[in-house]
């Protein structure tokens, strides 16, 4: 079968790797007929070694289970799933409170862990298919099918964001980076109630969705000149939550400069960097909570996906390209390069 593999940074091939298959009575076999690129892929991209690689890459998928393990109860041949980025059983101690990326099962990971599966492929072992898999009530060619697939991480960790920012009516919230994750926060931000959201973002045609969403407020600026912005459209306060979905310091280092006294900063951005102030000069002082991690994105697909399904929200719009699995390295390039804001792969 063929599959997406990362050797270095800058390189992506698809090649020809061994067929996936049962391995464990717990595994389900997919096929998969929609993953995608993630932001998060980018950063191997940029800091891959040669060392590291070649690296089966995607966590984000969509597909048909072709067949299951022994001991697999909730799903059969022909079930239409969605796969979070992170395997869990769903009924562990920490699964049970909402937490599957801490999932204790000796076989959960996060599929950029699982190192010989990935989600840019035309087939993929799933473990622990029960507790991961949540079965989908739509075709494969359904028009719903890129929301359906935002399921699998950026929706839910957009959302996370904005949960763990205890976002609710009235409030006001600043989200940093016009990314899909970024701009899925402003999605969630909205659906909780917060009255202004400001999203920081350079990029016209992102943050044009990003107004669609629900942003109430643009800002291209960026360092003291955007922090500038923000507390001069928030009365010099900042804002009672801000949502930082890029993951490097100045991202960071915005947040805290727009953040409200006794406010909240909820990082979902995968964090490239190992120090950041938080204390009494900085986060301490102003009673400023510090909040996020891998959003548990199995906890939301639940609550999230009536809304996709009776049309009230079209987080798929994030989606503005579209390729076959031939043409994931051009969109690794395409996302890096700014031309894309996230591609969709169909196999």
């Amino acid at each position: 079968m063929r599959a997406a593999l990362m050797y270095q940074a800058g390189d992506v091939r698809v090649e020809d790797v061994p067929d996936s298959r049962i391995k464990h009575p717990t595994d389900a076999l997919v096929r998969i007929t929609a993953s995608c690129v993630c932001g998060s892929d980018l950063h191997p991209y940029h800091q891959m070694t040669a060392e590291n690689g070649p690296a089966r890459m995607g966590h984000e998928l969509i597909g048909i289970v072709e067949d299951t393990g022994s001991e697999v109860s909730t799903l059969k041949k022909g079930d239409l799933v969605v796969s979070p980025f992170a395997v869990s059983d769903n009924v562990c101690e920490f699964c049970r409170e909402s937490l599957q990326t801490s999932c204790s099962h000796h076989e959960a990971n996060f599929w950029d862990g699982i190192v010989d599966e990935g989600g840019q492929a035309e087939a993929i072992r799933v473990p622990l298919a029960d507790g991961t898999l949540v079965k989908l009530p739509v075709a494969p060619d359904s028009a719903l099918i890129p929301s359906l697939l935002t399921l699998a991480d950026v929706y839910g960790t957009g959302y996370h964001a904005a949960k763990l920012a205890g976002v609710k009516p009235g409030y006001s919230v600043t989200v940093i980076g016009d990314g899909a994750v970024g701009l899925l926060g402003v999605l969630s931000a909205k659906r909780l109630g917060a009255e202004r959201i400001v999203l920081m973002g350079r990029h016209q045609d992102r943050t044009d969705l990003g107004r669609e969403f629900g942003a109430t407020d643009v800002v291209a600026e960026r360092g003291e000149e955007g922090i500038a912005k923000v507390r001069e459209l928030t009365g010099g306060h900042g804002t009672h939550a801000v949502l930082e979905a890029v993951g490097h310091m100045p991202a960071y280092e915005q947040a805290f400069g727009v953040v409200r006294p006794g406010g909240v900063i909820s990082r979902v951005g995968v964090p490239q960097y190992e120090d950041a102030p938080i204390g009494f000069g900085s986060l301490f002082r102003h009673n400023i909570r510090l909040a996020g991690g891998p959003a548990p994105v199995r906890a939301y697909i639940d609550e999230l996906m009536p809304a996709i399904l009776d049309g009230t929200v079209n987080p798929g719009k994030v989606f503005d390209a579209t390729t076959d699995l031939e043409g994931v390295p051009t969109g690794y390039r395409d996302m890096d390069e700014r031309k894309s804001l996230k591609v969709l792969v169909r196999p």
